[in-house]
């Protein structure tokens, strides 16, 4: 964003300028009139000291640290199951330890395929053989470096298949729609379609439920290459060589280990056959650079590509298929490989057994610099702070949890085994997960449990932005009133919030285990939106890349140390823990007014396009010589039962706000509170369904989940959204009772909750 426009848009919301201040120690606070304020759960004498350590805290975090974490970790590549992975965990297990935190590391073992064989070549009408390589620079010299994965796509299965090719642009449902319309099927083909608008995983599992019998993935360079700004070396952006390498498990079916799905991968856990894994696709995957793409997309003939297809290649795209043809051959590794958790603990001096969890993952697809070594820097330097708190006599009310986990990158491996082996414990003891992953100059981005919303605006309103004189939550709230768009309804209302939303959780990060499978409230968070390139997943993701065009100064990296921090310090020291669900009502609400408009939506639309289908017989089968069956319409939209729904969501309404009155009056005998945090840290839970989600039990939240057609982004409501985008009317009546019901159980846990109150 441009500094004038954000200026403006700062002053025209009358952001409060805060000053930068010195570290406090604790035993002296000098605090302002605003850091007098109790901190939500906390009362004004345990506000003034946790405010005071919070200083002390901020004046230890450093960006010489962050800029040297990053460089040391991402020195060399350090995929999941290499030398190089384990020697990182083991130093990261010996920095926690000389912090002074009790540290294990755990091991899971996880089928792990590499590629042994990677082919694509077109075979007519011209030969050409694809390099499947990114090249080396001499303004980089880690690019030179042996131990790099090649680029592949994680979880292909071995194939050798040859067909007519097949653009379909990015691959997403919209696309099939389009080449239906143009009467163009891809079964029996292969398929080339562009990385974007979507997970990569999204891409093939699309094209093999329309029958294709391969798929090649690309970058093109409208979307992140020269259309955008110079390439790498000169600039951030794609050489036309760089090659966006990851997995394509199909996340929304489940995470972690395929072999052992619902079950930590332990050495003799029981284990399926890879053929029985259902989050495994069937057909050949393999991405490619547009050096690449280019000869396959020029020799494509038939239709014109749509306008909104075209891409930044010098030459008309066609969608075919024709004469292009293409033989792809892949052929992996399929093994089983050790993975390294580390755990650190800092044991809590009241509440041992209530446990704030914090974690970053630490393998990388090369060297990994932006991902995730940047999100694990800021993880390290927050925790040797809080440290060096411990040691100079600061005690956590409740333990601190540190994770770094492994083989995030081929499917959140490392996290997804470790909840699974310790569900039981953590379903117990698990307060809040809090998560990061790549960190970058730019705006802070939350997602997460509704529940903590406020909390997190609070927070954030304390941390000032390192390049703007206002808190990095006033920045995030100028950024979306300014996408609102000028003078729209939209505007308005964030102009009157004054406060930001957070979004709700998909997938795509560790966090997903928590909060999806066992309903413990979570947090994700990074700065992010001025850091734009094309290093994602390629060999390219360096630190000379990170230190030239994603956070120079390293000033963000602290940023999300301090966020992260004050979230994590604040969790462990509150009194009271800051849950409030008046904000997660308020959201459920939302999301219920979009799922009303969404069926209203359907029926008109799937009315008008039915009388258009009559229409158009009615004037073609006037004509003799074009004799045409009679149309199939599409079934009619039923009006759905919200009834259920809209009563439970009134229901929580009440009880939610009960408890939050009732909380601000409450007597709190010895006792009394310490039953009161246990139960509320644990009322997410109540919106898990045993069954879980249809055709992928492994997702149990009923508010959100990643979306099947989606993959990353997230759909709320996902049991009854789904059922109506899918049609499928008998499911969707389903999905709303049992969303209605998750949302009565919440309600009456609140209210047991302000029983104890009193």
């Amino acid at each position: 964003m441009h500094k004038k426009l954000l200026t403006g848009i700062l002053v025209f919301i009358a952001a409060v300028t805060l000053a930068q201040v010195e570290p406090l120690q604790p035993a002296s606070p000098q605090l302002t009139p605003q850091q007098l304020t109790p901190l939500a759960g906390f009362d004004p004498a345990s506000a003034r000291q946790e405010l005071s350590w919070e200083r002390v805290f901020d004046g230890l975090l450093l960006t010489k640290n962050i800029d040297s974490t990053i460089k040391e970790l991402s020195a060399y590549p350090h995929h999941t199951g290499s030398a190089r992975d384990r020697a990182i965990a083991s130093a990261i297990s010996e920095q926690f330890k000389s912090w002074g935190f009790e540290t294990e590391t755990e091991t899971f073992y996880v089928l792990f395929p590499t590629p042994s064989v990677r082919l694509l070549e077109m075979t007519a009408p011209v030969a050409f053989k694809a390099t499947l390589a990114e090249q080396t620079q001499k303004e980089d010299p880690s690019t030179a470096q042996a131990g790099q994965l090649p680029p592949y796509n994680c979880w292909s299965p071995d194939g050798d298949v040859s067909g007519e090719l097949v653009f379909v642009n990015y691959g997403i449902p919209a696309d099939y729609d389009q080449l239906e319309k143009m009467g163009i099927s891809v079964k029996g083909r292969i398929v080339l379609a562009k990385y974007g608008h979507s997970w990569r995983g999204i891409k093939p599992k699309l094209a093999q439920e329309h029958g294709a019998i391969g798929c090649i993935l690309y970058s093109d360079p409208k979307d992140d290459g020269y259309y955008q700004g110079e390439p790498y070396p000169k600039g951030a952006f794609k050489n036309p060589y760089s090659v966006q390498r990851g997995s394509v498990m199909d996340l929304p079916v489940y995470p972690g280990d395929p072999l052992t799905p619902g079950i930590g991968a332990t050495k003799d856990a029981k284990r399926i056959d890879r053929s029985e894994a259902a989050n495994l696709l069937k057909i050949p995957v393999l991405p490619i650079g547009y050096q690449d793409a280019e000869p396959l997309l020029r020799a494509l003939e038939g239709p014109v590509a749509p306008e909104e297809w075209r891409g930044g290649l010098p030459f008309t795209y066609h969608v075919g298929p024709g004469k292009t043809r293409v033989h792809l051959k892949l052929v992996f590794n399929w093994e089983i490989k050790p993975i390294y958790d580390v755990i650190a603990k800092l044991p809590g001096k009241e509440c041992p057994d209530e446990w704030v969890i914090r974690g970053n993952h630490h393998d990388a697809w090369v060297n990994g610099a932006a991902d995730p070594c940047s999100g694990q820097a800021a993880m390290l330097e927050e925790a040797r702070a809080v440290g060096e708190l411990y040691h100079s006599g600061w005690k956590p009310k409740r333990t601190l949890v540190y994770c770094a986990w492994d083989a995030e990158e081929p499917g959140l491996l490392g996290s997804t085994e470790w909840v699974e082996y310790h569900a039981i414990e953590l379903l117990q003891k698990a307060v809040v997960y809090i998560n990061s992953d790549m960190n970058a100059r730019g705006f802070l981005n939350v997602e997460g449990s509704h529940a903590l919303e406020p909390f997190i605006n609070e927070v954030a309103g304390d941390v000032k932005d390192p390049e703007t004189p206002v808190s990095v939550g006033e920045r995030r709230h100028a950024m979306d009133i300014l996408a609102a768009g000028i003078n729209t309804k939209t505007q308005r209302e964030r102009l009157n919030q004054k406060t930001f939303k957070m979004e709700a959780m998909g997938t795509g990060s560790d966090y997903s285990p928590f909060i999806h499978h066992l309903g413990i409230p979570s947090i994700n968070l990074a700065f992010s939106g001025e850091d734009a390139g094309g290093e994602y997943h390629t060999h390219y993701d360096s630190y000379e890349d990170y230190r030239r065009f994603k956070d120079p100064r390293f000033e963000y990296g602290v940023a999300l140390a301090k966020t992260a921090g004050r979230i994590t310090l604040r969790m462990a020291d509150a009194p009271l823990l800051p849950f409030d669900f008046r904000a997660l009502s308020k959201t459920v609400n939302n999301y219920l007014a979009e799922l009303i408009a969404l069926s209203d939506q359907l029926r008109e639309r799937t009315a008008v396009e039915n009388q258009l289908i009559k229409d158009r017989y009615y004037v073609l089968a006037a004509d003799p010589d074009h004799p045409m069956s009679p149309p199939v319409a599409k079934d009619e939209v039923p009006f759905l039962d919200f009834s259920l729904l809209q009563n439970a969501l009134h229901g929580l309404e009440k009880s939610a706000s009960q408890l939050s009155d009732s909380l601000a009056k409450a007597d709190w005998t010895e006792g009394r509170l310490e039953k009161v945090n246990q139960a509320l840290c644990k009322a997410e839970q109540e919106l898990l369904s045993d069954k879980g989600l249809p055709r992928r039990p492994w997702y149990r939240h009923t508010l959100y989940a990643p979306g099947f057609y989606t993959g990353y982004g997230v759909k709320t409501f996902p049991g009854i959204r789904e059922a109506i985008e899918e049609r499928h009317w008998k499911e969707a009546g389903e999905q709303i009772d049992i969303a209605a019901a998750s949302l009565n159980k919440l309600a009456l846990y609140l209210v047991s909750i302000t029983q104890i109150t009193k």
